[in-house]
């Protein structure tokens, strides 16, 4: 059965002093109250003989950011990208486990991919605009799926929903190419709202930009959680208490030769990175490894 987050008393406090950097204006509905978006039980990815991630148990609730943390190739990416089947494209994968997204089977023989990645839309690390004018950017995906109503008012509805109507609305022909790093990631995430999705994964989505750039994605994503739900993958841990609710932290866990990923800890990010209930997640987020 899936877990649900573990509210620890005992207090394990880090060194480290991000709990000022956590947003003390959350939501204030606990969580336990929350509708459930995805419910993942005993998720295992493999990649030929190569096991990813092992038996992962989590729920994901509604308008919230959830953070997933950890050490490098621990299986970050791997796990979120398992919330829209986008594992489905790499040859050799095996997934094992369940993930119901409101309560249907993410991976039964009804789904249909294309429509999972309709509503369960991705961001990438790097900026990947495509080689066309701002507007057929965004424009792109609602064409190709045929979706009805005024494209005008799409575009401009995504782009207003990322926070770059503003900066673009009198060049929308120009290339897409020419913008900064900061809104070519707004771009790509505009690109995603225009299809209307349910939920956003982002990942690492700042990486690669300067603070600036990174403080406006980072606002952006506190907008959009009020409309959309939220996970993103991160490797900053100020950044994982700036601006997400609820945080899983993943490690490597070593048995002989093998090596794979599994969820150490899941909790409100309060308590992960102020009395985490788990000595391996202590000394991540305090700086000890990783």
């Amino acid at each position: 059965m899936s877990e649900t987050p573990h509210m620890s008393t005992e207090a394990a406090a880090p060194t480290i002093d991000v709990a000022s950097s956590i947003r003390a204006e959350a939501d204030e509905r606990p969580v336990a109250k929350r509708d459930v978006v995805f419910n993942i039980d005993d998720l295992s990815v493999a990649y030929g003989s190569n096991v990813a991630v092992k038996r992962v148990n989590l729920d994901i609730y509604k308008n919230l950011i959830t953070a997933v943390i950890g050490p490098s190739g621990c299986g970050k990416s791997t796990f979120i990208r398992c919330l829209n089947r986008m594992n489905d494209l790499v040859p050799g994968v095996k997934i094992g486990g369940t993930i119901h997204y409101h309560g249907e089977d993410l991976y039964g023989a009804d789904a249909d991919p294309v429509e999972v990645r309709r509503r369960i839309g991705m961001v990438f690390q790097k900026p990947n605009p495509f080689p066309k004018s701002i507007y057929d950017n965004v424009a792109f995906a609602p064409k190709v799926l045929g979706l009805p109503g005024s494209m005008d008012e799409r575009v401009e509805r995504a782009l207003k929903g990322a926070a770059l109507w503003d900066e673009v609305k009198d060049r929308l022909k120009r290339t897409a190419l020419a913008l900064s790093g900061g809104q070519q990631q707004r771009l790509c995430i505009a690109r995603a709202l225009a299809v209307e999705p349910e939920v956003i994964l982002l990942d690492e989505p700042a990486s690669a930009l300067d603070p600036i750039s990174t403080a406006a994605i980072e606002d952006l994503m506190h907008e959009l959680k009020r409309d959309y739900t939220l996970v993103i993958v991160t490797h900053n841990m100020q950044q994982a208490a700036r601006v997400a609710d609820m945080t899983a932290f993943f490690s490597l866990e070593v048995a002989e030769a093998d090596r794979y990923g599994i969820l150490v800890e899941y909790d409100e990010t309060t308590n992960i990175f102020t009395h985490p209930a788990d000595k391996r997640t202590e000394d991540y987020v305090t700086g000890r490894f990783g």
